[in-house]
């Protein structure tokens, strides 16, 4: 009696074989070029000195009788920085001018208040940051979600379009668009310019370099990233489940809290991952569309490095305090989806 011919099928958990490392052998050689490397730099760098000079994270060793620190040994003033101003404050409390318009229009000050803040400036840009990066998601989640479940229960030929309509943007540089909203927004643009025309307003304003501005950049720059990843939950929704919730009694409101929301979530889960995360450390629109007047995390990294910051160990601290914040919001993100499966 001859023995059973042996299965040929891989048994799952099985370790990969040589050619398995191979095809891995190319994403693994560019993550170790371009991420872990780098990383591992910036790692380095963010705990040391800074030269007086170049501000670069360089070893060399004042004289004796300076009694300074050599330059490029370890430290961890570029963190304790970001979290405490130069006299170890967390928080400040200051006094601030209360203003009021008298009869003829003008401010003028009526009185004075005290107000508790982060005492460290650079701690206070990443609440900020944080801040429109939050306002941002909420704002593209709202804007989203109809329009994904739209295309999503569109036709098939209808839906393509549509789906080509929101890659649209992604045709042209992000630089041009940025550019195109400074156009449309600054006081003699196009905006101001059909208000004027259709006398909406009697007198053109300033809706550039504001606040206001930098938001309304982000959410255009990050809403099709939020659209897609729910148009592929909303596409995969079985329509029967719904209708059996109508059905059983179910309202509009309720079947969707209940049923369309829940099957959906993890389309919203990605698009808040692939929204928040890069709108952390955006510097280019607040930079161009906020005027530096309402400063991210971004521009700030940015001016260490290449700016008039000229501190590489301080920006590389700042760069490796957003990637552990990033790490937070993932793993948080993780944790949320893996508690409602």
């Amino acid at each position: 009696m001859q023995p059973p011919p042996k299965s040929t099928t891989r048994t799952p958990g099985k370790a990969p074989g040589v050619i398995g490392w191979l095809l891995l052998a190319p994403m693994v050689l560019w993550l170790l070029a371009f991420v872990v490397a780098p990383t591992a730099i910036l790692v380095v760098a963010s705990f040391t000195h800074p030269d007086d000079d170049t501000r670069l994270p360089v070893y060399r060793q004042p004289p004796p009788e300076t009694g300074e620190p050599a330059i490029g040994t370890f430290t961890t003033e570029n963190y304790r920085r970001i979290v405490v101003d130069d006299e170890g404050r967390f928080l400040k409390t200051e006094e601030e001018d209360i203003t009021a318009r008298n009869a003829d229009g003008e401010e003028e000050v009526v009185g004075t208040r005290k107000v508790t803040r982060l005492a460290a400036p650079w701690l206070r840009v990443f609440a900020w940051s944080v801040f429109y990066a939050a306002l941002t998601t909420v704002l593209c989640i709202a804007i989203s979600y109809p329009v994904a479940w739209f295309i999503g229960r569109a036709r098939e030929g209808t839906r393509n379009l549509l789906l080509m309509l929101v890659m649209i943007p992604f045709w042209t540089s992000f630089l041009i668009r940025t550019y195109a909203w400074v156009t449309i927004l600054a006081t003699e643009g196009l905006l101001n310019g059909l208000l004027l025309y259709t006398k909406a307003i009697s007198e053109p304003f300033g809706m550039l370099y504001t606040p206001g501005a930098v938001v309304l950049g982000l959410v255009y720059s990050y809403l099709p990233f939020m659209i897609l990843p729910i148009f592929g939950s909303v596409e995969k929704l079985d329509n029967s489940l719904v209708e059996a919730a109508l059905d059983l009694g179910a309202g509009p409101v309720r079947a969707f809290r209940k049923v369309i929301l829940p099957l959906t979530r993890p389309g919203v889960i990605a698009g808040v991952m692939l929204v928040f995360v890069p709108a952390v450390g955006m510097f280019a629109i607040s930079s161009l569309m906020g005027g530096g007047q309402s400063p991210m995390i971004g521009d700030v990294i940015q001016q260490q490095f290449t700016g008039q910051g000229r501190n590489w160990p301080f920006g590389s601290a700042l760069g490796m305090a957003l990637v552990a914040m990033f790490l937070i919001a993932f793993v948080a993100t993780a944790r949320l989806r893996s508690s409602r499966t």
